[in-house]
């Protein structure tokens, strides 16, 4: 969703959302349509010309041309108009669209350019567009959106040159480009799959994806969903949207902005939780399956428009190659992927070693040296495997050797999906393809493809065996507002039940030198001020204070920063570092973090992301999706980490600032895993402003 995205009316109803007399017209006005070759007039009366000769009304408005009808009123009357196609100038827009609006006209698509994505008196113009919509009711896709096209219902609204040639199939596109909605089109066509729906938002005054996600929910023309997303105007409304279209069917999402890392929060949590990752993790929670290409989305929503793995927590992919060497490329891409590929059983290979020549390999992946007769045999075999769920294959097109679309249909077993590439060129291997998709088996043309496919089937078969239903809630204290302390928020923590260490609060030498006797060495001695987040960049931190010298040295260097009070705490012993945090995100609304802790979490940028408030089962899912996990599996004879306690913790400060409007943010960081357990180190608590606040109340 571009630059000048429009809020989304929360007085819209959910469901359709009145959108099929956009998608599914009786009829169709053309206003600003023209003879002239090459203008966007002409180019969108002869692109819905299909739609005329397929008996549906079009009607063209030019009040200059003798030819055609002088108003919209004039058309309205001629037949139904459900939907105005507007391709006039930008300042004539808001009128134009009115006009359509009291001719009982209940959707149109603002085409042209020159709104808010312009600058200067477009900004206006768009807000025009956009207040007809609010005030009348009719529905209005753009502006400043090359349309979208509706093969089911003969509509091809665009004027992007050989949008005719998209065939008409089960995936739909919602695109924040038209660009890109148009580009993934012809990807979809090209790959045999064609479209249900293809729509661009444009700058989405009025229909917003989530309006369109709504409508696709109840459309029986689409088996899967490829979403792409720039950015998002109200994050909630966006998820309750995914939410609801895949209890339905899957959605693919492609979300753009990984290297934009935007205008950094002061903290680490608002430095790591940028909108890219935040999107992406708020889409995956919601039962998206998430790509990295428009290739990916192309072949991951082709395939689940195709096929579905069953539900299961860890599905396992079974691969199975004619070749060894894309066979090789298909696992290495799948172990990218962290896919589970599970060594077979015994049963399975004894079957396996009885079809196949003996010097293949037959434990997963399986080669069959060659595709033969004996191809869809092996297929069987392994699907039948109890822990394979998913089977990607690859076999280069050789017809005497094999008739690869008879063998896998023979070989296909029941709730066992198939994605299998077929490599070769021409006419004989695509209808080759053709006949797979038509049997039901997803296709790709290479290695990678087969891996970004089987993925998708993986990842939407993890989704669907969540538990969706509301987290129980998490006692946690309440009232909590206003500037804290790092000895206050730990105060918060062992309410909590966050292990924190023993410390002292001091507010002289006299009562530092009594804490280091009490506590004994070494200690940690540390600035003591509510306003200072960041205590180690201005010097605020002693470590390892053993003696008396040493914490006199400390103090003289705390003093230096302007310390006034000081917090002698005892030192924790070796581990790894985490941080955890919880922030109000200013699109999604509360959100949870963990990620490899102190200055590597922004280095590298590690971290898992949820919406909150969620619970501990889902929360301990999180420390698997980091990079570092293998740190947190007793890596080199280090602690090991209890993923159910790790999730509590995560869980618990969600629910905490879920729970307390006054806070913007808390943090825990380090929080150091150390072989006696989790121990938060420091942690600090971001108020929110007042009005914020208690516009929660």
């Amino acid at each position: 969703m571009p630059v000048g995205e429009e809020q989304p009316d929360p007085s819209r109803p959910s469901g359709d959302g009145g959108l099929t007399p956009m998608f599914a017209p009786r009829g169709i006005a053309v206003i600003g349509a023209s003879r002239t070759p090459g203008k966007l007039g002409a180019t969108m009366a002869r692109s819905l010309s299909s739609f005329a000769t397929g008996g549906g009304h079009l009607a063209l408005v030019n009040g200059r041309d003798e030819t055609m009808h002088p108003s919209i009123r004039a058309a309205a009357e001629a037949g139904p108009v459900d939907l105005a196609v507007i391709c006039v100038p930008a300042a004539a827009c808001p009128d134009v669209l009115s006009e359509a609006a009291d001719a009982g006209v209940r959707a149109a698509v603002v085409c042209g350019g020159g709104f808010a994505e312009a600058g200067g008196a477009g900004v206006d113009h768009q807000r025009q567009v956009a207040k007809v919509a609010a005030e009348t009711g009719i529905r209005v896709l753009g502006p400043n959106t090359s349309g979208f096209l509706a093969p089911h219902a003969g509509v091809t609204a665009s004027f992007v040159p050989g949008v005719a040639g998209v065939r008409r199939g089960r995936v739909a596109v919602v695109a924040a480009s038209g660009g890109v909605n148009h580009a993934v089109s012809f990807l979809l066509t090209e790959a045999g799959h064609g479209i249900s729906l293809a729509v661009g938002v444009g700058n989405g005054v009025d229909i917003t994806a989530p309006d369109v996600l709504d409508h696709l929910a109840e459309d029986p023309h689409t088996g899967a969903v490829a979403l792409h997303v720039e950015s998002v105007a109200d994050g909630p409304r966006l998820v309750d949207a995914v939410r609801r279209l895949t209890r339905e069917r899957p959605l693919v999402a492609l979300v753009v902005g990984r290297h934009d890392v935007g205008a950094f929060a002061a903290s680490h949590t608002g430095a790591l939780a940028t909108s890219w990752r935040t999107t992406r993790a708020a889409l995956a929670q919601a039962g998206a399956v998430l790509v990295a290409d428009e290739r990916e989305l192309v072949d991951a929503a082709g395939a689940l428009a195709v096929t579905r793995a069953r539900p299961a927590a860890t599905p396992g992919v079974g691969v199975v190659t004619a070749q060894a060497g894309p066979g090789l490329l298909l696992l290495d891409d799948l172990r990218g992927r962290r896919e589970h590929v599970p060594e077979l059983a015994d049963g399975t290979r004894r079957r396996l070693a009885e079809l196949l020549p003996p010097m293949t390999f037959q434990r997963n992946p399986v080669d069959t040296g060659r595709p033969g007769p004996e191809f869809g045999d092996v297929l069987t075999t392994v699907a039948v495997d109890p822990k394979v769920d998913v089977i990607a294959g690859y076999a280069l097109h050789e017809p005497d050797a094999v008739d690869l679309a008879a063998a896998v249909r023979r070989g296909r077993v029941p709730q066992v999906p198939v994605v299998l590439g077929v490599g070769g060129s021409g006419t004989r291997v695509a209808q080759e393809r053709r006949a797979l998709l038509a049997a039901g088996v997803a296709v790709a043309a290479d290695a990678r493809g087969v891996a970004a496919a089987a993925g998708a089937l993986v990842a939407d078969a993890r989704a669907r065996a969540r538990d969706r239903a509301e987290p129980a809630p998490v006692p946690v204290p309440t009232g909590i507002r206003g500037a804290h302390d790092e000895n206050q928020v730990k105060d918060v923590l062992d309410r909590l039940g966050i292990a924190t260490a023993a410390r002292m609060v001091c507010g002289d030498r006299a009562s530092a030198h009594a804490a280091l006797r009490e506590l004994g060495g070494p200690v940690a001695v540390k600035l003591l001020d509510a306003a200072v987040l960041h205590k180690t960049e201005v010097g605020g931190v002693q470590l390892g204070v053993r003696t008396a010298g040493d914490l006199d040295a400390a103090l003289d260097a705390l003093d230096a920063t302007g310390a006034r009070r000081y917090l002698v705490e005892a030192m924790a012993p070796s581990g790894v570092d985490l941080v955890v945090g919880a922030r109000r995100d200013p699109v999604f609304g509360p959100i949870v973090l963990l990620g490899l802790g102190g200055t590597t979490a922004e280095a590298l940028a590690d971290v898992a992301i949820r919406l909150a408030p969620l619970g501990p089962a889902r929360a301990a899912e999180m420390p698997g999706e980091l990079a570092g996990s293998v740190l947190l599996g007793g890596w080199r004879d280090g602690p090991v980490a209890d993923p159910e306690e790790l999730g509590g913790v995560v869980s618990t400060l969600g629910h905490l600032l879920v729970a307390n409007p006054g806070i913007d943010e808390i943090e825990v960081n380090p929080l150091r895993l150390t072989r006696d357990g989790f121990v938060a180190l420091d942690a600090v608590i971001i108020p929110r402003e007042a009005d914020d606040a208690q516009s929660d109340q």
